[in-house]
């Protein structure tokens, strides 16, 4: 993995082509574009061979996970600090900007020295059959001015040289104001989960916690997805992950009521990774129900 600046990488009328090893893929910088294509576009599809059960058309292939985002440090001596900005990934399918993190100054996440960053990408599976671009661009609000505010990391890294298969690892990425650690995986013969869920019922307000967990290097790997209040009927922001093909995925939730510190109740649910199609399942809580539907698909060649 190499670490590029945006000065390093923008030149040339700012256009830039970056070839990393074994790739064919260009990543063009300059289009700062989000992603369009959606996830599940394989999970329904109508030229498998010789039906959909047996499928030998679509097949699992590499992807990369994103297990976590956390502030490693921060220059400036306060307790937390409001962060806005963007830390995306660039693939072969397309080349534009997968969020995985995306707010804007008025909307800034709040952290703390040691804290999780909240991820709310990516938009689809990431494929990684060739390198990865992960590209970021994190500032520390400070003031009433935008030009006042400090830069946390600027610029890019690829991800191209993840030989050992399916283990995770943390890489820190440096900046000018402080650093973030970024822990992820190249997943082997994995396909993509699409994790929809609705509250359907509400007794009072509640808080939710929600994590993922994965087979992942001889072991489960967590990865946390949502974490608030919920007051009422609603669904959660979609979720998308890599889970290797023949393991069962786990989610875990944790409810709560709200003002209580000690009075919760956790339940999981187990799906197994396949090609296509989702399945669904209910879960009845004292405070509340929930219906919970996973969409496998491929990722798109």
């Amino acid at each position: 993995m190499v670490l590029y600046t945006k000065e390093a990488l923008l030149f040339e009328n700012y256009v830039v082509l970056l070839t990393v090893m074994r790739s064919t893929s260009l990543f063009n910088i300059i289009y700062i574009y989000e992603a369009q294509l959606e996830p599940m576009m394989l999970s329904e599809p109508t030229d498998c061979f010789p039906d959909r059960e047996r499928c030998c058309v679509h097949y699992e292939r590499p992807m990369m996970q994103i297990f976590s985002l956390k502030l490693a440090s921060v220059s400036i001596n306060t307790s937390s600090v409001e962060l806005y900005g963007y830390i995306a990934v660039r693939d072969y399918v397309d080349s534009l900007l997968n969020y995985i993190v995306n707010r804007s100054r008025d909307d800034p996440i709040i952290a703390q020295q040691g804290s999780f960053i909240e991820m709310t990408g990516p938009k689809r599976g990431i494929a990684m059959n060739s390198p990865v671009l992960v590209e970021f661009d994190m500032r520390i609000k400070t003031g009433e001015k935008e030009e006042d505010d400090l830069t946390l990391i600027d610029g890019a890294t690829d991800y191209c040289d993840l030989t050992i298969p399916s283990v995770s690892f943390t890489h820190r990425i440096h900046g000018n104001c402080g650093a973030v650690d970024i822990t992820l995986a190249r997943v082997y013969n994995a396909v993509e989960a699409t994790i929809d869920v609705l509250v359907l019922k509400v007794q009072n307000g509640f808080n939710l916690s929600l994590s993922s967990f994965v087979f992942v290097g001889g072991s489960d790997q967590e990865i946390p997805l949502f974490r608030g209040t919920t007051a009422e009927s609603c669904g959660l922001r979609r979720c998308v992950i890599a889970v290797k093909m023949d393991t069962w995925m786990q989610l875990k939730f944790k409810v709560g009521q709200n003002g209580s510190k000690n009075d919760h109740l956790e339940r999981s649910c187990y799906f197994k990774a396949n090609i296509h199609g989702c399945a669904c399942q209910q879960i009845m809580l004292q405070h509340a129900a929930l219906s919970v539907k996973v969409t496998w698909s491929t990722v798109p060649v």
